[in-house]
């Protein structure tokens, strides 16, 4: 097929999906049988059906999630649309299908999940009743049900969506329908649940966007044509990450379910040691794809072809060998709940308190560590990439943001993150910490100032990073959130709900709630500390008189929050605090009025430095909007100031008038 010509009337190449099923349909078989993973249970088996069943269906179930997630990406930020082509309508109409697939896989994992749980087979008389009675109960099958809706609501929004902007939602809309199935797996109810969750997220997103896109540019090569070489070139850059992503999250999750090297000879290790090998074999085939295919500037389809399809055979075989580990007894058994501390919040106890414990005590949760280096990472590469081509950029403003992403790791996964489980008062310096100290750091430092000047902007009118984040940053959501009024108004209000609602202690007892938390008031207090002092591109900014007026209001209700809190008679997620009895915590209440002197104290520094930052703010502005009016006044010989002269001399010469008998 040649690159110049745009073939948008053929069909797509339903082989290749067909391919990849059929791959991983003949690699599950055997690799099912062998592990163990479908072999009878001992107690409560749910017979040949569903035990065959699970296996064969999660390969179809991922893959269909793979080819959607990929289709969307490439439609919404990868290919180019021309003016007699249909590139993202025929990558629509596709991911249509491949969604009707993924929901219909999923419903029926459902149907099989559950019956498994219930050890009893699909057929059995009264089965569907006690499914409905159930489903919402088991937090496995409600997880099932929270993924099934997600991709109900997908597919009704791919199937109206064909714009760049419509297709950029439902990819992220895909993106988010996979984070149910990241709380499914092992140890979903034990020690190390966090972190296999953390593992579980980055494969299921990694393997999805790699997969999936190889797929879906492997489907779509009759139509792509000159638009092929810009599309596998940027694809190439997503497969880089993926890559990352999935053997990271390899070796995240490998440390809780493996144990050790010397686990590598049971089923569960052999299955994880199949999965390394096609791991390096498809990333020799990445380089080699690079090097032979990509740099050229894809000058021969079938080269790519070729290459693809045998990558993507690989990686049918991977995602097989991925649903079989699944379902594969794990090399250390899961742990079980022995005590309140660790059923309530999937850890040990810590040791007692003490000072000398805030610089020692550590516990790595990946999820945010990650989170961190990314940030700190991706803030050198464009500062560096700036300095290359002789643009500079303050040390400062990398110092701040390394300082802002170090308070933020310390607190998740620091002395504060570990006590602040089991400890109200300590509790609350993490979340203060989150919500007034991190903000005020990263803020300063203008990382959407950096990214737009180091991120290449896209010619064709596809969406590339900058332009996502330039939408982002200009959106009506934006503009609505950073609104000194309304952030303020959820910086005080997210105080107030948090805690005098059940959110506390759903974000001390569950994973979900626990993210929602850290993320939210980071968040929330980004968006308020910006709303006051940030200078990166945005929506306008509030008089200056009026945002030192939002800020004093704002942290007066913060004082008065801790104030109620210092005063206050009634103790916050009593059925928590009660059940995990920390020894060193005798009086509950006074720990709590502890955290509200802390949440009254610690709002003194911040406000002053806000205040500072603001005032600096209304300087700047101030000079140079003088600067401004000097060079006008240059270039039109103060035409603005003698046509205010002249202004006066007419109404002194019209006063003069009426005054003269």
């Amino acid at each position: 097929m040649s690159l110049t010509s745009a073939p948008a009337t053929r069909s797509p190449r339903w082989a290749t999906p067909v391919t990849v099923l059929l791959v991983a349909l003949v690699t599950a078989v055997p690799a099912a049988a062998l592990s163990g993973a479908a072999a009878p249970l001992v107690l409560g088996d749910a017979g040949p059906l569903v035990r065959w069943g699970m296996p064969l269906l999660g390969v179809v179930h991922d893959l269909a999630a793979a080819l959607t997630v990929g289709l969307l990406v490439v439609a919404a930020f990868l290919v180019r649309e021309g003016r007699t082509t249909d590139r993202r309508g025929t990558a629509a109409r596709l991911a249509v299908r491949s969604t009707a697939v993924w929901l219909a896989t999923a419903a029926v994992g459902l149907v099989l999940t559950f019956a498994e749980l219930a050890g009893i087979p699909v057929g059995t008389p009264g089965f569907l009743t006690d499914l409905v009675d159930n489903v919402w109960r088991l937090e496995l099958t409600r997880l099932l049900v929270t993924e099934i809706l997600l991709v109900t609501l997908l597919l009704l929004l791919v199937s109206w969506a064909r714009t760049r902007g419509a297709l950029a939602w439902s990819a992220a809309l895909a993106l988010l329908a996979l984070t149910p199935l990241a709380f499914t797996g092992h140890s979903a109810s034990a020690l190390g649940h966090e972190t296999t969750v953390t593992g579980l997220g980055l494969h299921l997103v990694g393997l999805s966007v790699w997969v999936g896109g190889l797929m879906a540019i492997a489907m779509l090569l009759p139509v792509l044509g000159r638009a092929l070489p810009d599309t596998v070139r940027r694809y190439s850059v997503l497969a880089l990450w993926s890559y990352v992503a999935v053997g990271l999250s390899g070796v995240i999750f490998a440390t809780v379910t493996l144990g050790g090297v010397g686990n590598l000879a049971t089923p569960y290790g052999l299955v994880i040691v199949a999965k390394v090998v096609l791991l390096v074999v498809l990333g020799v085939f990445g380089w080699r794809q690079r090097r032979t295919v990509v740099d050229r500037g894809v000058d021969s389809p079938g080269r790519f072809a070729r290459l693809a399809s045998v990558e993507l055979a690989l990686m049918g075989a991977a995602v097989a060998l991925g649903v079989v580990l699944s379902r594969t007894e794990p090399a250390v058994p899961e742990q079980i709940d022995i005590n309140s501390v660790i059923d309530l919040t999937g850890y040990p106890m810590p040791e007692p308190w003490a000072a000398g414990r805030l610089l020692t005590t550590w516990r790595v949760d990946w999820l945010f560590l990650l989170m961190a280096l990314t940030a700190v990472g991706l803030y050198v590469w464009g500062m560096v990439r700036l300095r290359r081509r002789g643009d500079g950029w303050p040390a400062w403003k990398l110092l701040l943001w390394v300082l802002g992403w170090g308070v933020f790791v310390y607190v998740t996964n620091g002395a504060p993150g570990v006590y602040g489980r089991v400890m109200f008062s300590v509790h609350m310096v993490e979340h203060m910490a989150l919500m007034m100290a991190v903000p005020i750091l990263l803020v300063p430092a203008n990382a959407v100032t950096l990214a737009m000047r180091a991120l290449p902007a896209r010619r064709d009118r596809t969406l590339g990073p900058r332009e996502v984040l330039l939408a982002v940053v200009h959106s009506r959501w934006a503009a609505f959130v950073v609104n000194p009024a309304v952030a303020g108004a959820l910086f005080f209000g997210s105080l107030v709900v948090f805690y005098w609602s059940g959110m506390l202690e759903w974000a001390l007892t569950t994973h979900t709630g626990h993210l929602f938390m850290v993320i939210h008031f980071t968040l929330t207090g980004y968006a308020f500390v910006w709303s006051l002092a940030g200078t990166d591109p945005g929506p306008p900014k509030w008089p200056a008189p009026f945002r030192m007026m939002v800020l004093l209001a704002t942290l007066a209700g913060h004082a008065f929050f801790g104030l109620a809190l210092m005063q206050g008679a009634w103790l916050l997620a009593p059925e928590f605090f009660k059940a995990i009895e920390v020894p060193w915590v005798p009086d509950l209440l006074a720990d709590q009025q502890l955290g509200g002197t802390i949440a009254w104290g610690i709002g003194e520094l911040p406000t002053v430095v806000l205040m500072l930052m603001v005032g600096l703010d209304w300087l700047r502005r101030d000079t140079r909007e003088a600067v401004r009016s000097d060079r006008q006044a240059d270039r039109d010989d103060d035409a603005e100031l003698r046509a205010y002269n002249e202004r006066l001399a007419a109404m002194s010469a019209r006063t003069d008038r009426r005054s003269t008998p």
